[in-house]
């Protein structure tokens, strides 16, 4: 048996990831949409590839996307690259509001040129949910125990 080649090797995790794998060009069209972005999402490659990330952002939040993405296609600097995770909104296909928590890696060709960015998504919706009912407790829990007459003793 031989060793699978890197390239095939790569396009295999990515294709198959449980999280969800976008890359857009420059211009912010999406180039590759994996079957973790399919699940996550709700759109197919084939609607998404070639189209505008606009269907997953948030009304509320797209003019604001834009400008950093312009910012970055320019400078070529973005400030979420690294290790930091950027937590947001997001959109699913029917409607549903996701909360994603996401990594960006900026790509460029071998010469330095700026390709466009590669975003991996993971849904934490359920995770947010849950930190949410337990702030919500907790500031419940504080109120009563602040309107509680002191102890004696």
């Amino acid at each position: 048996m031989t060793a699978p080649s890197p390239q095939w090797l790569a396009h295999q995790i990515v294709a198959h990831a449980s999280e969800a794998v976008l890359f857009a060009d420059r211009d912010g069209t999406v180039r590759l949409w994996n079957a973790g972005a399919e699940r996550m999402f709700g759109w197919t490659a084939a609607e998404m590839v070639g189209k505008s990330m606009d269907p997953i952002i948030p009304d509320r939040l797209r003019q604001r996307h834009w400008d950093g993405w312009t910012e970055t296609m320019r400078t070529g600097v973005t400030k979420y690259a690294g290790a930091d995770l950027l937590a947001v909104p997001a959109l699913h296909k029917d409607g549903r509001t996701l909360s994603v928590e996401f990594s960006i890696q900026l790509v460029r060709d071998d010469s330095g040129v700026l390709l466009g960015p590669v975003a991996i998504f993971r849904d934490v919706t359920a995770r947010f949910q849950r930190d949410k009912e337990l702030r919500q407790r907790v500031k419940e829990l504080e109120a009563r125990l602040a309107s509680m007459p002191p102890a004696k003793g």
